[in-house]
């Protein structure tokens, strides 16, 4: 069944240390877990409310991935939902999915159940039936207990059509903000109904649920299979004042020649990465026939390449450059390189190398007529 969704992510989180929707749970953004599972299930339309301020976050977060849009929020959830609504085209009885992007392992089994609820209800929603026994406290003393029969922990996402959601909070007159969108349509009237929640779809709220996440990553999603790439790459030595390499322009009595600027190692390391997902090679994204990259910068190409990963619900893990030359001398700049390739493929240094070797003057490297590089680059994607 076609659907929209709205992901809201535009609280403050104050209380797991500010921001939590951007913090990194299993290598990706918080938020970006719930949009990849929602376009993954079939989502239309992804709306991301988000605080004014963020629209370059959620840009980054979200990079490769299409189908999605943002939006700004109010100052309450209830605002933001509105403004989310106020942003999906579909018609009155299109499936909308609400969500909350503090919740990450979202299932496709999940939305599947509750899609298929909203055949014979105004609503639906994921719950938990509450195992614990419930207790009053009174200045950490306990005062009672509480009859958990009939009660259930609420979950996101929650399902409405398109039009039910709207008009149910066109009616809400309270002067208090909902709990939730369940709480707008039974207050107009309407029949929310429960299905199996997911205990993993759990509500990320303090720090230490952090850790909890970080555990459940490893199997929230489906199985991942490790891939490897290698690149290889040469330019000859020409006249000229400076050398771009791996991102780092060094000063030099010569320069590399290519159709771009000739960066051997951010083209072998490009190479790597499209090789680790078969995705060709560099000459086929960006040809040399083409005029638009004469002279452009090889950053680009990187970037590109690990957005096509990204895109794949994929993640670099590590990367390992070798430049192969008798000069310029790259040690000095070496820790500059490494830091240049962390920040474009945003990795953590520890997960970026970049080595130099000579040839001990053998072959065209070795009598100075041109420099070689070699990458390797692992790569993490869904089996």
């Amino acid at each position: 069944m076609a659907f929209s969704a709205i992901v809201v992510a535009a609280g403050s989180g104050s209380r797991a240390g500010g921001d939590k929707q951007w913090r990194a749970v299993g290598g990706r953004p918080m938020v970006r877990w719930s949009v990849e599972s929602l376009l993954a299930a079939g989502a239309e339309s992804v709306v991301v409310v988000v605080a004014p301020s963020a629209e370059p976050r959620v840009a980054e977060a979200l990079a490769g991935l299409s189908g999605w849009r943002s939006v700004a929020g109010g100052d309450t959830r209830a605002a933001s939902v509105c403004a989310g609504l106020a942003a999906l085209d579909g018609a009155d009885d299109t499936p909308v999915l609400i969500h909350d992007a503090a919740r990450p392992f979202l299932s496709a089994a999940v939305i599947n159940r509750l899609l298929e609820a909203l055949h014979d209800a105004d609503g639906a929603l994921p719950a938990l039936p509450v195992a614990d026994s419930l207790r009053r406290g009174v200045e950490g003393l306990v005062v009672g207990g509480v009859e958990r029969d009939d009660l259930w922990r609420a979950q996101t996402p929650q399902a409405f059509r398109l039009k039910t959601i709207r008009d149910a909070y066109a009616a809400w007159t309270d002067a208090d903000a909902p709990t939730d969108e369940a709480a707008v349509v039974e207050r107009a009237g309407g029949r929310v109904r429960l299905v199996d929640g997911d205990a993993r779809l759990m509500k990320l709220t303090y720090p230490e649920d952090f850790a909890m996440a970080e555990a459940l990553s490893v199997t929230a999603t489906s199985p991942k299979t490790m891939r490897f790439g290698q690149g290889y790459d040469v330019h000859r030595w020409g006249a000229g004042t400076s050398v771009w390499l791996c991102g780092v322009e060094i000063p030099h009595d010569q320069t590399l020649i290519g159709h771009s600027d000739a960066d051997a190692g951010l083209h072998a390391l490009t190479d790597a990465i499209l090789g680790a997902i078969a995705d060709g090679d560099i000459g086929d994204h960006f040809p040399p026939s083409d005029p638009q990259w004469k002279g452009a910068s090889s950053d680009r190409f990187l970037v590109y390449a690990a957005e096509r990963v990204a895109a794949r619900g994929g993640r670099i893990v590590n990367v390992d450059v070798t430049l192969i030359c008798e000069q310029p001398k790259v040690k000095p700049h070496r820790q500059a390189m490494r830091e240049r390739l962390a920040e474009l493929l945003k990795l953590p240094l520890d997960a970026v190398s970049v080595k130099a070797t000579t040839t001990e003057g053998l072959g065209f490297t070795g009598r100075g007529e041109g420099l070689a590089a070699q990458a390797v680059v692992s790569v993490e994607l869904s089996a």
